[in-house]
């Protein structure tokens, strides 16, 4: 799971329409902030999530099943989840840098085994430092 997190504007999104394009979905990701879960079909499943206006119990956009499942997730707004179930993830900051707006700054944290692995694929450093 690819917990984003960012404030609004940050990028998350335009990361998700990025990552959809290397897994070769034939459909331009949007933001599912009304809908909370879109779902896209390329070399693997990726499911879209978009917490931002959630106001009520997780279980109702059938989380479990997501999470529970061989698909790819990337989740905006992450901090709107328990904690427990960012167990096995990558954390991915999105922030603004100071110098000039425009330009962001992605901090990439694992957690677990399996975050530990992607941000390996990705390139990252393991270990208790953000990879930049």
């Amino acid at each position: 799971m690819l917990c984003l997190v960012g404030d609004l504007g940050a990028g998350k999104t335009t990361f998700v329409q990025g990552l959809c394009q290397g897994l070769g979905a034939p459909e331009r990701a949007t933001s599912p902030s009304f809908t909370l879960v879109h779902e896209y079909q390329g070399r693997l499943l990726l499911y879209h999530l978009d917490l931002y206006r959630l106001a009520g119990d997780l279980t109702e956009i059938g989380l479990d099943d997501i999470l529970g499942g061989e698909a790819a997730v990337a989740v905006e707004w992450a901090g709107k989840l328990p904690e427990k179930l960012w167990g096995e993830s990558l954390e991915i900051s999105f922030d603004f840098d100071d110098s000039h707006r425009s330009l962001r700054r992605l901090t990439m944290r694992a957690k677990g085994r399996r975050g530990r692995r992607l941000l390996k694929q990705i390139g990252g450093t393991i270990g208790d430092n953000p990879s930049h």
